[in-house]
């Protein structure tokens, strides 16, 4: 891929790098595009077993670009519902189908919809410096990229109430806090520590890895009945793959 974003793939990582810095890694539709294009191609590629999001300089993102949103104010509403939902959502429902672990390294500010694209990401590395925003009440729009779904799910309805409605900003430690981001490191880490985490999740059994984010997924919206249903399925296919019985006859082999 070229332009603002690219996409690489090196022993088993796959990264996607939003590379718009002098704009704040504000994302264009061209972006959109090519984002949900590595989306797809993550999924169907047996070389990717994680993917890494990040940005380029010092922001992850900062959401849609401002300027485009200007040339689009005078759009029907039903243009406007169509772009979010055929283009910007697209990212959200790519992420659905995409049952490999997704790492968002937060290198710097998130705010809006660049927040929105690092919660829908499966975990969160952040930088210490990072700042993160929900500022859609600032321009009078609503959270249109999928953060209304995701944001009450990692930090609970009444604070996700507060970040929107506020717009406020807080800072990594506060993010770690309340769960919005799973861990904090040096800015000067950052790269090396989500690629540490991610080449520790690599090596785990690659059908077992996927299988338990369908099941973690799933369960968050089915009831107890089908989740163990579900699951027992699962077991019953990791338990009769050569990962597992090597698993058992090593441990076995120790002395338990």
């Amino acid at each position: 891929m070229s332009g603002n974003l690219t996409y690489t793939v090196e022993n088993g990582i796959g990264t996607i790098t939003l590379d718009r810095p002098e704009r704040m890694n504000a994302f264009t539709f061209d972006m959109i595009d090519q984002w949900r294009e590595a989306l797809v191609s993550a999924r169907t590629d047996d070389a990717v077993k994680v993917l890494i999001v990040t940005g380029k300089g010092k922001a992850f993102c900062s959401g849609g670009d401002i300027v485009e949103m200007e040339e689009r104010l005078e759009q029907q509403p039903a243009q406007r519902k169509a772009e979010l939902f055929e283009r910007i959502e697209r990212i959200p429902l790519a992420l659905e189908d995409l049952d490999k672990p997704v790492i968002a390294a937060l290198n710097g500010a998130a705010t809006g919809a660049g927040l929105d694209m690092a919660l829908m990401c499966d975990l969160r590395v952040s930088a210490r410096s990072a700042r993160f925003a929900e500022t859609y009440v600032n321009v009078g729009l609503v959270p249109g990229a999928g953060g209304a779904h995701f944001l009450p799910r990692l930090v609970g309805t009444a604070k996700a109430l507060e970040l929107f409605w506020t717009g406020d900003f807080i800072d990594a430690e506060e993010a770690l806090r309340i769960g919005m981001v799973n861990r904090v490191v040096d800015d000067e880490q950052l790269a090396d520590e989500t690629l540490k985490l991610a080449q520790r999740i690599a090596k785990a059994p690659i059908q077992t890895v996927r299988m338990i984010k369908r099941a973690v997924l799933g369960g968050m919206r089915n009831d107890l009945r089908t989740n163990l249903d579900l699951i027992s399925s699962n077991y019953a296919v990791v338990t009769a793959g050569e990962d597992h019985k090597a698993a058992v006859r090593r441990f076995v082999a120790k002395g338990g």
